[in-house]
């Protein structure tokens, strides 16, 4: 049992370099049965990163969404644009270790994912990690509560 609110839409976003990846995750989440809501980008023209990392990002932290999927070439455009919002604790990951790691220590609510780097297949495993792994809380709490400026 996922330990985000699943009666709440899964918010996904990219740019031109995650959009196929972005398609591979909605086909996994459609198989899963899990609502989300397409931010854009919806096809491979190259569009700016933000236009797409801000509305996720707000839609996280509004409440509006359970979690946020973020996805471009390295993951480092979209996590630093969606770390700019209050609440947001968005990560790179690049694994399913990593993916667990930052539910786990982080409470990460946005999984970046670096499309150029990640195999096919894989992308769905850390999404499948990063969305059914809680976080631990103790000593990592007073961590992350140090977090927000």
């Amino acid at each position: 049992m996922s330990p985000f609110n699943l009666k709440l839409p899964v918010a996904i976003g990219c740019d031109h370099a995650g959009f196929d990846c972005k398609e591979d995750l909605i086909s996994f989440l459609e198989g899963e049965g899990i609502v989300f809501k397409d931010f854009g980008t919806y096809n491979k023209d190259s569009v700016d990163y933000p236009d797409f990392a801000h509305p996720v990002a707000s839609a996280v932290e509004k409440g509006e969404a359970a979690f946020g999927i973020l996805l471009c070439g390295s993951a480092n455009g979209v996590a630093i644009t969606a770390n700019k919002h209050q609440g947001i604790r968005a990560a790179i990951c690049w694994g399913e270790e990593l993916a667990e790691l930052a539910r786990k220590h982080n409470d990460a609510n946005i999984i970046c994912i670096p499309a150029r780097f990640v195999r096919d297949g894989d992308a769905e495993k850390m999404l499948d990690t990063f969305m059914n792994t809680a976080f631990e809380g103790g000593r990592h709490a007073n961590r992350v509560d140090k977090i927000a400026c």
